[in-house]
């Protein structure tokens, strides 16, 4: 797992008047929503005797520690202790981490790192989302795979023969094979289109919706943007489009959240949402079967036990990129933690901790950025 990349940490509509524990990239953390309506991320751990934030209540602009009443505002301060009376002073060791937010597509998005805000990646864009003609459902669900194994899924473009009955033939097409990838890459994003040979569309309403009774041609693309982000884009024929946006949040190594967005310029009414979203959940769950047995559970750190294939190219461009961000000294360091559970309480790094010091709750550990010639010679 990563700090220094937005995660989606909950749906708008989750977090009304009371604080919200989520739990990401191994740690607890607490949403909740000022006085104005906007949203705010903190870590979850109160900096008095570790008391869980998330567990109390709204006062005005401020998340109220259910222990001993010590409220936290969103920029992470401590305004008041209750036991040293209106006018005590107050430490300033008693702040606690708090993360950018940003909302948008019905999602709460938190920055989990130190990064300063010119240096953050992006977050993935939703450009059609909004956008007159495009009809926009989100949906949320979770697995037991470690998250980078569903991103390199997302991007393989040879299993959808074999996992999607929706997509594909089962095997049983004799003269299959991948086509030519047209794949886009830069500092953050790998992706691709290509001819996918799919049979029509099995349900009455899709299929009509598409025209397409038979066998054909499909263009498709997609592409992961940062650490856990997809884009889907499914043109069933040139005037049906389906452009999905799956932010993929870890809860722990082998846990994920999923936010799927899924964005559709036919059958626009309300009314169609459900049939859409039982599809999405239709397809999401052939690729559920198939991860969950994955072995090994987390992905692997070199692509020595594994045979590549051509199509494999945009997997091991994504894996390249996960080393350079390893090399950033992102990646936390999950055996130090394990080693300390129910001893030592840690939080993500904010990036209010290059700006000051004296932080009472530790920073999670972080693997040291790899030997080079070391990581040269296991290739």
């Amino acid at each position: 797992m990563f700090i220094n990349f937005w995660y989606a940490a909950g749906r708008s509509e989750d977090v009304t008047d009371s604080p919200v524990k989520v739990r990401m990239l191994g740690q607890n953390f607490v949403l909740f929503r000022d006085s104005a309506g906007q949203a705010h991320c903190l870590s979850n751990v109160c900096t008095h005797r570790g008391g869980s934030l998330a567990g109390g209540k709204m006062r005005g602009d401020c998340v109220e520690c259910p222990y001993h009443g010590w409220l936290f505002k969103g920029a992470g301060e401590c305004v008041k202790i209750p036991s040293l009376c209106k006018d005590g002073k107050i430490p300033p060791r008693t702040k606690i981490d708090s993360y950018p937010v940003q909302e948008k597509y019905g999602l709460i998005f938190a920055f989990l790192g130190d990064l300063p805000e010119a240096e953050r990646p992006p977050i993935m864009e939703i450009e059609e989302y909004g956008h007159d003609g495009w009809r926009a459902t989100v949906q949320k669900f979770e697995w037991d795979i470690d998250y980078k194994r569903s991103i390199e899924n997302s991007i393989d473009p040879a299993h959808n023969e074999f996992v999607h009955d929706t997509h594909g033939f089962g095997g049983d097409n004799e003269d299959y094979r991948v086509g030519e990838l047209d794949i886009t890459e830069d500092e953050w994003s790998t992706g691709f289109w290509n001819k996918m040979y799919a049979p029509p569309l099995k349900e009455g309403k899709m299929r009509e919706a598409s025209g397409r009774s038979e066998d054909t041609f499909i263009d498709a693309g997609t592409g992961h943007i940062g650490i856990s982000s997809v884009w889907t884009h499914i043109h069933p024929t040139p005037q049906m489009h389906i452009h999905q946006y799956l932010y993929e949040t870890p809860i722990d190594e082998d846990r994920t959240q999923f936010y799927l967005v899924n964005l559709r310029n036919f059958l626009p009414t309300p009314d169609h949402d459900e049939r859409m979203m039982g599809r999405n959940l239709y397809v999401a769950a052939q690729d559920k079967q198939v991860l969950e047995d994955v072995e090994p559970v987390i992905t692997p750190r070199t692509n020595i036990h594994e045979v590549f294939m051509p199509h494999d190219h945009p997997i091991a461009l994504y894996r390249e990129k996960i080393k350079r961000w390893e090399a950033n000294g992102w990646r936390i360091d999950t055996d130090t933690i394990a080693r300390n559970a129910k001893r030592v309480a840690y939080a993500v790094p904010s990036p209010g901790r290059r700006a000051a010091k004296g932080w009472v709750i530790d920073a999670v550990p972080l693997l040291s950025p790899p030997d080079p010639a070391l990581s040269q010679a296991a290739e």
